[in-house]
C-alpha cells in the first residue's frame, strides 16, 4: 500500500475515528497553544478541510455525531478472499513437520500458522457481524485462485517432497503466497476500499506481518544458497 494512499485514508476516516480514539485530532490549549485550565483540559477537536480549505473546530456534539465509514462490497470481497487465501497457507504449513529435517522451517511455519489462524477467526467474526457470507476455507469455486495461491499441481508436488527439496519448494511457494496477499491489500485500496476502520486496520496488519515474513524467508533462501 503506497504511503500516499495511507494518508488519504487517514484524512477520510480521521474525524470518524476521533469519537472512538481519545485525542486523535485533539489540540491542547487555546489558539496560542498555551494550556487553558479555565476550559477544562483545553483540548479541541479539529476536522481536516477539503483540499484548499482550512480545518474547522468541532463541538463535542459535532464529534459525537460523526459515524465511521461503513463497509463496502469491495471490503466484503477482500475479507472473504483473504479467508480462503489464509486457509491455503495453513494447508501448506500443516505439511511441514512430517517432511522437513530443518530447524528453521518448522519455526517459520508455526509463526505463520498462529498468526493466520487468528486472522481467520477475526475475518469470520467481521463477516458474521455484518451479515455477510462466511465462505468455506476451500471455496475456490466462488473465489478462484487469488494472487499468489498455489495450484493443485504445486500443492501435490509439495506434498510429495521431502528434506531439503521440501524446504526449498515450501519457501518458494510461501513467498509467492505472501506476495499475493500484499497484492490483494493493494488492490483493496486501489478500488477505494478499506475506509471502514476495521478493514483498514486488518489490511495494514496483513501487510506488515507478511512483509516481515517475506524478508525472513528470503534470508532463509539466501542461507541455503537459493
Amino acid at each position: 500500500m503506497a504511503p500516499t494512499r495511507r494518508i488519504l485514508v487517514a484524512v477520510a476516516v480521521g474525524v470518524a475515528v476521533v469519537a472512538g480514539v481519545a485525542g486523535a485530532f485533539a489540540v491542547a490549549g487555546g489558539s496560542d497553544g498555551a494550556s487553558d485550565d479555565s476550559a477544562g483540559d483545553g483540548a479541541r477537536t479539529v476536522q481536516p478541510g477539503a483540499p484548499g480549505e482550512g480545518a474547522r473546530e468541532l463541538t463535542d456534539e459535532d464529534a459525537a455525531g460523526i459515524e465511521p465509514p461503513g463497509h463496502t462490497a469491495d471490503d466484503t470481497a477482500f475479507m472473504q478472499g483473504m479467508l480462503v487465501h489464509h486457509a491455503q497457507a495453513l494447508e501448506m504449513t500443516a505439511l511441514v513437520d512430517a517432511r522437513t529435517d530443518s530447524e528453521d522451517v518448522p519455526l517459520l511455519a508455526e509463526r505463520i500458522t498462529v498468526s493466520q489462524e487468528a486472522e481467520i477467526a477475526l475475518i469470520e467474526q467481521w463477516l458474521d457481524d455484518r451479515g455477510e457470507a462466511v465462505p468455506s476455507a476451500t471455496d475456490h469455486d466462488a473465489h478462484g485462485l487469488m494472487p499468489g495461491m498455489a495450484t493443485p499441481e504445486q500443492l501435490a508436488e509439495l506434498d510429495a517432497a521431502r528434506g531439503a527439496a521440501f524446504d526449498a519448494l515450501f519457501l518458494d511457494l510461501m513467498i509467492a503466497h505472501h506476495q499475493g496477499a500484499l497484492a490483494m491489500v493493494n488492490g483493496l485500496y486501489t478500488v477505494g476500499g478499506g475506509l471502514e476502520p476495521a478493514v483498514d486496520g486488518f489490511a495494514r496488519e496483513v501487510e506488515a506481518d507478511q512483509t516481515i515474513e517475506i524478508t525472513r524467508m528470503t534470508d532463509m533462501q539466501a542461507a541455503r544458497g537459493s
